[in-house]
């Protein structure tokens, strides 16, 4: 009779676990993970299916000469409204990033060829907190600082030939760069013979962006498109170039993204008057051979110093495995004689059901 009794209560708690699966499955619901859903872009913003406005982020700026990273922020860069900016993550705030807006204006299909004038900077030579803003402009360039920024949640590059003809596309693109008293270009003013005066700094004012996508004519997923034109984002590069605008033009919303303009220099010490215009163009491109499963191949092909140490993953591993094994043992040994009791007491149990 106990017996009997003791099946039937275990039944009713096995139903009761179904019954309590079969409720929690049916109020799932599937998700994606930030990052991971494609987003599919168009030129007809009325669509639900798509997005016509492009989200262009910037990131903190760092240098490999220095361990202290900054803010967008804390360099006199264009400044957007950051009521809507986006937060972090646990391991986005570890790591440093500081995600913020930024105030371009990228709408898919809208090719900009012609320049855009984002805003300008003037500095007066007599005024003290204009020449700490062309103080930590100078810093950042002397030190390369590289800006990074993001686009449909992949980082946009600079490609830039190196040796053996290969590209070298690098997920983060310089403030400026500086040539030194004797004449010597540093860093990024080796790519042109332009930035040759001595003793001078080049603010890389102006950005080429080239976005590349998808058109999804031969994919399942163009059937959001609903015959606009449009696609996903496969890649997002940029060439950053100094130029030396109108200040005219600069006042009417106009500039002109032409080498001939010649580059913008700073002198290297001392007060100094300048107006600096930052702008860009946006051109797109379709890129059918590139899926989107696959759009960060070129950034990983390009990358051949970039070796997996797996002398570092080992140890880490062996690290994790001995912590754990120690804190098991421990809590083996603390629990032990709790679960010795609670088994004696299970079997005082029984055997009184058993003999009444």
């Amino acid at each position: 009779i106990h017996f009997y009794k003791r099946s039937n209560s275990s039944h009713t708690m096995r139903c009761w676990v179904l019954a309590s699966l079969a409720v929690s499955l049916s109020t799932v619901s599937c998700f994606y993970l930030p990052g991971l859903a494609p987003v599919t872009y168009c030129n007809n913003p009325d669509l639900t299916t798509c997005t016509s406005d492009i989200k262009l982020f910037v990131n903190r700026l760092n240098s490999e000469e220095s361990v202290i990273p900054y803010e967008y922020h804390h360099f006199d860069f264009c400044q957007a409204d950051e009521a809507n900016a986006p937060s972090e993550n646990l391991g986005q705030v570890v790591f440093g990033e500081r995600i913020r807006p930024s105030p371009y204006k990228i709408a898919f299909g809208s090719s900009s060829d012609s320049c855009e004038v984002l805003c300008t900077k003037s500095y007066v030579a007599s005024n003290t907190d204009d020449q700490k803003k062309v103080s930590l402009l100078r810093k950042g360039m002397f030190m390369n600082y590289q800006h990074h920024w993001i686009v449909d949640n992949m980082p946009v590059t600079w490609c830039y030939p190196v040796e053996n003809g290969q590209h070298y596309c690098s997920t983060g693109f310089p403030m400026g760069c500086y040539v030194d008293k004797k004449g010597n270009p540093k860093d990024a003013c080796v790519i042109s013979r332009d930035y040759s005066t001595a003793d001078n700094y080049y603010v890389f004012n102006h950005v080429d962006i080239v976005i590349s996508y998808h058109d999804g004519k031969e994919e399942d997923w163009g059937k959001y498109l609903n015959g606009a034109k449009g696609g996903r984002i496969v890649s997002v590069k940029l060439t950053p170039r100094s130029i030396a605008h109108d200040p005219a033009q600069a006042k009417e919303g106009k500039c002109v993204s032409d080498v001939a303009k010649g580059p913008l220099a700073i002198p290297g010490e001392g007060a100094v008057d300048a107006e600096i215009t930052y702008s860009y163009t946006v051109t797109f491109r379709t890129q059918n051979e590139v899926k989107w499963s696959s759009r960060w191949d070129y950034i990983l092909e390009s990358m051949p110093h970039t070796n997996i140490q797996w002398f570092s993953i080992l140890n880490s591993l062996v690290i994790v495995l001995f912590l754990s094994g120690m804190v098991a043992m421990i809590l083996l040994r603390t629990l032990h004689k709790d679960i010795a009791r609670y088994n004696q007491i299970d079997s005082g149990e029984d055997a009184q059901e058993e003999f009444g």
